[in-house]
Formats: structure tokens, C-alpha cells, sequence
């Protein structure tokens, strides 16, 4: 059967498929129409792969570059057949034109051992394969960024230490020692701070680990220049007095995912319930890690599994927690984790090394969120780190939010405290430490700015397009947003104040008015804020979180005010 064959019977079933009605009473006919279309489709590329001519690996390379693109520099593609070694050596020729290596994901941990590359030549199989392109440079990188939390001592930073630099722990913190920033954090054992780590994978999806034990994020530019797909953790606090620290990193970081990390000893206790809700309010799916697991009694890891469970499965929640326990788990999990609903749970030793190559593996194959529209939207980039380099000047750090931005570029900085920009330039561009020449949205980098004092920038503030003979962007002091309540132990009503977290700003806002006389547990309504200090920079359709102590509610600016 040739291509164009094929495509006629797939594309006269499609059309018999528009010409029933759906107020049918036959829905057997629709359901034999759909498997007569995929039978047609898995058949179109059986005999592709197995044997191609020209026009045949034409078509193939075409649909591969598309999935590749999709997927922003790489695509997960399933194949199953009878002659595994045929099907493998068309693909190796298909990736070499398109410039991308592929790896076997089914074979990456070698779950059964039994299952080798001359027994798949045999039996008929169905395999994964993760097919990445060859990154040219640093600026082309895949990013993720993975938000890391859970209560004290549930072992982020051990989790971390042990994915990234390829060592397993001792029991008594070696692992997680490279990764604090601060004396009193190696001293405590508790992160205080927003911490970072990334791990790399190159384009056949062997991980690449950063060697040097110096210092915090010390081997980022080696992993950058050999790395396809880098991952990047936000190492946040679990104590409850950094509340305000942790917050502040997963809005101001623009996390994709969330790892709540939770101990087998002793469950969702303290602030991992405070921190779901978090992930939860501002719509970031959610993976699960139970740590510890060498050091529990089975029976008290079951009576926590049975909590952790209960607590994703409440109408709060609403997930669907499914535990991986091998590849084939990996692969359903990380291709469906884009739902809301679908919540995947790891159980790993640090000391042991138990489970660390599923989570590894789960990483490596994580697509990315970020959508490719945002590149055409104008340059917006948010501070959340300031620096003072010596021979460098003053250097923000932090998410591009739209745009591209070359060096040499004039931007907008600000607002000020009286709403204002001013003109500055991009002197410099670095992408986990190496140098770039263009930087695009998506990706977290720093910039050099020229002529621009340290102390006359906050976190909060932004970068935005310089347009010769357009007016000054509009800061706002006052905002519309439609919140929800989650917490509160009395009464919400005028002149309450609150920290309002948008972003990476953090400033206290008061609320003027609202459509209700109280606002109680619970309730939704519009309310007015204005900022106490000075205006920011907002765009309709933000999420933002206000809280007194803990979280209390959430919502969405929905208009600005001059």
C-alpha cells in the first residue's frame, strides 16, 4: 500500500465518520469507524518504518520535524512492530537528516533484564522512544522549571543534591550540603532561602551531572554546553516563618510543575498541606515524592499512603493520584501530566538510591508548558533577583515573560515609586552562566544592564520594549481582581490589608471596596486593591495570592486603574 493509497482510506472513513449524526442511534457504527482509522493510520506507518522508500521517509521526516517542533526541540514517539532493528535503523536515518538522536525509554533503567535489544528483534513490542534535537547553542535549550516543596526535613535539598550531582546521600546530610547559599542554612540543615539547582540531559537522554562540589550552582556552564533539555529546580523553604520567602518563589519563578516532596515517616503534616494549596491556587500540576521510605515501618508508610491519597482525592484537590512503580508507568504519567487531574507518586530512598531513576526518567521525558505564542507578544521580562558584579555593574535576574530581546537593546526599567520608567540598555545576557546573544520567553536569564545604580531597583519591577515614539507604560496603584477566599478566621471587608503576591510582586495592598459588605471562608466576589507603598507594573489575567500569615485567598486581576 503506497502513501497516497492510504490516505484516500483514511480520508474517505473520516468523511463517513462527518456524515453520521450525532443523535445517531447506532453508536456502534461510529465506534467501527474510529477503529478502522486507526487501524489505517497504525498500518500507514508500520509499512513506513519497516519498508520505506523515498517518498515514505519524505513524509516521515516531515511529520517528525513537526512533533519535534511542538515539542520545542524534542517529541516522545511510540512504535510498535515485529522487527524492532528494521523499525530502529529507519528512525536512526530520519534523525541524522533532521540533526536529533533518540533514545529508548523502555530501555533507559532496564527494568526487566530479560528484555534486551536481540529478544525485541523477535517478539513483537511496542517502544518508546524520546527523540531530541541537537541543541546548537545554550539560547537553544529546553527549560522546565520545577518548583521543589514540602514541610521541614522532608528532604528537598537531599532529593536535590542527590539528582543533580549523581551521589547518594549518607543519612546525616552530605547530599544537600553543596546546595545552601547561606552559613546558618549548612549549619540548621534547612533551606531559608530561594536555592536552584538544574539537572541536564543531552540529545540521546543520558543525564548530565554537575562534577563540581564547590558551591552553590557551581558546573551550571559545563551542563549547559553539553545538555539538550535542562531541568531547573527552586529549592524553597519548608519552614513555616519563610512562608512569605516560598511563596514568593512559586509565583515569581513562573514554575511548570511542582514537586511536593513528603517524608514516609511522616506524611502531610505541617506546611505540605499549605504548600498543595499553593501549587493548587495557581493552577501548576503537582507530582509527589515520598522520601525516607528505607527508614519507615511498612505500616506507618501504608497509613500515610492512605492520607496522601485521601487528602488528592478530596473535593479540594480533586486529583487522581497514581503511583509509578515502573517505565511503563513513567511513560503513561509524563505523556497525561499536562491534565490537572492526574497526580504521579514516587517513592524513593536518598541513602538507598531506590526509585531515584523513575523520578530521573519522569524528568527526562517532562514536557514543557511554555507556549511558543508568547515569543511574538512584546519583550516582558519580571526581577526577581538583583545583583552588584565586580567589572559587570548591576545584573537582574529572572523569567521572560513575552518577546525576544537582543544585546545592545534599550528596554524600559520600572516602575519607580512614583510609577515612572526610565531608558537603560541590555550590556550583557546569560543563560545559567554562559554567555548568549539573544534571550526569548520562556527562559529564565540575567541581564546587564548599562548606567543603572543597584539600590534603584526592587524585586517586582520589569523590563519592557523601548518604542522611540510611543507614551511610558501605565503603572497601576489601584486594581480590579475577582478572588476566592480559602481561609479566614473572622470577616474580610474594607480597608483589610494583606501581602498581595502577583508575580514576582510583593507588596501590601488594602482593599477599598468590595460587591459584598463581608467576605467569610469561602466566598468569591470582586474587590478593589490599592498597593500601600507604590504602583506596579500588572497585566490583566494574572493569578495572585493574598495572605495574612498563611495563604487565605486567591484570584485574577481582571482590570487596571490609573
Amino acid at each position: 500500500m503506497t502513501i497516497n493509497d492510504t490516505i484516500d482510506e483514511a480520508s474517505l472513513l473520516a468523511s463517513a465518520l462527518s456524515n453520521v449524526s450525532l443523535d445517531t442511534q447506532k453508536p456502534e457504527m461510529i465506534d467501527n469507524i474510529l477503529t478502522n482509522l486507526i487501524q489505517v493510520k497504525e498500518k500507514h506507518l508500520k509499512d513506513i518504518l519497516l519498508n520505506p522508500t523515498q517518498q515514505d521517509i519524505e513524509y516521515l521526516t516531515n511529520l517528525l520535524s513537526q512533533r519535534i517542533d511542538q515539542g520545542r526541540g524534542e517529541a516522545l514517539f511510540e512504535i510498535g512492530t515485529e522487527d524492532y532493528l528494521k523499525c530502529i535503523e529507519t528512525i536512526s536515518t530520519i534523525t541524522n537528516t533532521l540533526g536529533a538522536d533518540f533514545a529508548d525509554i523502555d530501555e533507559l533503567n532496564q527494568i526487566d533484564s530479560t528484555t534486551t535489544t536481540t529478544t525485541r528483534s523477535k517478539n513483537n513490542i511496542v517502544a518508546h522512544l524520546m527523540i531530541r534535537k541537537r541543541p546548537q547553542s545554550v539560547q537553544d535549550l529546553l527549560e522546565i522549571r520545577v518548583a521543589v516543596v514540602g514541610n521541614v526535613d522532608a528532604g528537598k535539598s537531599t532529593l536535590l543534591g542527590v539528582l543533580t550531582k549523581g551521589v547518594l546521600d549518607d543519612g546525616r546530610g552530605k547530599a544537600r550540603v553543596n546546595l545552601f547559599r547561606h552559613k546558618h542554612e549548612i549549619e540548621s540543615g534547612r533551606t531559608s532561602s530561594v536555592g536552584g539547582e538544574i539537572l541536564g540531559f543531552d540529545s540521546k537522554s543520558r543525564p548530565i551531572l554537575s562534577t563540581s562540589k564547590k558551591s552553590f550552582n557551581s558546573g551550571w556552564e559545563d551542563i549547559a554546553e553539553k545538555a539538550a533539555k535542562v531541568l531547573s529546580f527552586v529549592d524553597l523553604a519548608g519552614h513555616e516563618k519563610y512562608l512569605k520567602t516560598t511563596v514568593f518563589g512559586m509565583t515569581g519563578t513562573a514554575p511548570e510543575f511542582a514537586m511536593l516532596m513528603v517524608g514516609a515517616n511522616a506524611g502531610m503534616v505541617g506546611m505540605s498541606k499549605e504548600h498543595l494549596g499553593l501549587a493548587l491556587s495557581l493552577g501548576i500540576p503537582v507530582l509527589v515524592v515520598i522520601t525516607k521510605i528505607d527508614q519507615c515501618p511498612a505500616h506507618v508508610l501504608e497509613k500515610n499512603i492512605k492520607q496522601l491519597n485521601s487528602i488528592l482525592k478530596s473535593k479540594s484537590c480533586r486529583k487522581i493520584p497514581l503511583f509509578v512503580e515502573n517505565n511503563h508507568d513513567v511513560v503513561m504519567t509524563a505523556q497525561n501530566f499536562v491534565s490537572e487531574r492526574l497526580c504521579p507518586i514516587f517513592q524513593v530512598s536518598n541513602v538507598t538510591g531506590q526509585g531515584l531513576d523513575l523520578v530521573r526518567n519522569f524528568l527526562n521525558i517532562l514536557p514543557s508548558l511554555t507556549k511558543y505564542e508568547s515569543i511574538d507578544q512584546p519583550f516582558h521580562f519580571e526581577i526577581n533577583e538583583i545583583f552588584s558584579v565586580p567589572f559587570v555593574g548591576t545584573v537582574v535576574s529572572g523569567v521572560m515573560k513575552g518577546g525576544i530581546v537582543h544585546i545592545g537593546d534599550k528596554v524600559l526599567l520600572g516602575p519607580d515609586h512614583a510609577g515612572q520608567f526610565i531608558t537603560t540598555s541590555i550590556k550583557g545576557i546569560h543563560r545559567k552562566r554562559v554567555n548568549i546573544p539573544v534571550a526569548r520567553a520562556g527562559q529564565s536569564v540575567s541581564f546587564a544592564l548599562k548606567n543603572v545604580r543597584r539600590n534603584t531597583i526592587r524585586k517586582g519591577q520589569v523590563l519592557l520594549i523601548y518604542e522611540k515614539d510611543k507614551p511610558m507604560p501605565a503603572s497601576s496603584l489601584k486594581f480590579e481582581a475577582e478572588i476566592l477566599v480559602l481561609y479566614h478566621s473572622t470577616t474580610i471587608k474594607s480597608k483589610y490589608q494583606a501581602m498581595v503576591h502577583c508575580g514576582a510582586v510583593r507588596q501590601t495592598a488594602s482593599i477599598i471596596t468590595t460587591d459584598k459588605t463581608v467576605l467569610r471562608t469561602g466566598d468569591r466576589a470582586n474587590v478593589r486593591f490599592k498597593f500601600v507603598k507604590n504602583p506596579e507594573y500588572l497585566t490583566i489575567g494574572t493569578r495572585l495570592i493574598f495572605r495574612e500569615g498563611r495563604t487565605k485567598g486567591v484570584g485574577k486581576i481582571t482590570k487596571l486603574l490609573d
